[in-house]
């Protein structure tokens, strides 16, 4: 389970990411990330107040009724889930993250989801950061 510091709960954040962040498709889903900084989230766009950061980065899930039906999706928002919470300590504590999963998601396997993600979020994140390289695949493999 991905502790609640590190989810988007609002419409607000989950559109101000998809809008004005980065985007990477790939073959089972698409990444979209946003780094943030506090004036960024002071500057409201339809929110009620400004974003309070406690833990980490923040990742937000879309699983459409295009990748299956409601067993289907819940499998696959577990798997996306599971491994949001394996990079919570890897990617920068400014990162809104969101993860729109594809048709293809529901035939993929945890290990090909995992690699997808980490894969996008090595082009999405700037290399300068050393956060940013940590988010490597744990099997030292590139992609």
């Amino acid at each position: 389970m991905l502790p609640e510091p590190y989810r988007l709960h609002h419409r607000a954040d989950f559109s101000r990411t998809v809008r004005r962040g980065r985007r990477i498709g790939r073959r089972d889903l698409v990444v979209h990330a946003l780094l943030t900084t506090p004036a960024s989230d002071d500057a409201g766009e339809g929110t009620v107040g400004p974003s309070i950061r406690i833990g980490g980065p923040r990742f937000g899930l879309i699983v459409s009724k295009a990748v299956g039906n409601a067993v289907v999706r819940h499998r696959v928002a577990r798997r996306l889930r599971h491994i949001c919470a394996s990079l919570a300590g890897e990617a920068p504590t400014e990162a809104d993250i969101v993860i729109r999963a594809l048709p293809g998601a529901a035939a993929a396997s945890s290990v090909e989801l995992d690699r997808q993600v980490r894969a996008a979020l090595r082009k999405l994140l700037p290399e300068n950061d050393a956060a940013a390289t940590a988010v490597a695949d744990p099997a030292g493999r590139s992609s």
